[in-house]
């Protein structure tokens, strides 16, 4: 049985950075996942599939994996490089891009 440590990225929806900064323990799916033949679901025995932990910090998620004996693998967050845009810039006269429509 082996855990995930990740610190969830915003979502698209979102324009500031709420819910975010917290760290995730999830454990990794041990068997596949199948259809149910009667009604279609997607179904699991898998019962650790559905515990998800938070944690203020990286270090707390570490230390709780370590003191129950988990495998676990920590994702570091990628951080996102934003571009500085200006509306006026899309009606300069001397636009990189020809204006079409």
């Amino acid at each position: 049985m082996s855990a995930r440590i990740y610190s969830p990225a915003k979502t698209a929806m979102q324009s500031g950075k709420a819910k975010t900064g917290h760290w995730v323990l999830e454990f990794e799916p041990e068997t596949r996942r199948k259809i149910d033949p009667l009604m279609g679901y997607t179904t699991s025995a898998d019962m650790k599939s559905q515990i998800r932990l938070t944690f203020a910090s990286r270090e707390e998620a570490v230390a709780y994996a370590e003191k129950h004996g988990l495998a676990y693998r920590v994702e570091l967050p990628k951080e996102s490089k934003r571009r500085q845009i200006s509306y006026s810039d899309n009606f300069r006269y001397d636009r990189r891009t020809p204006w079409t429509h």
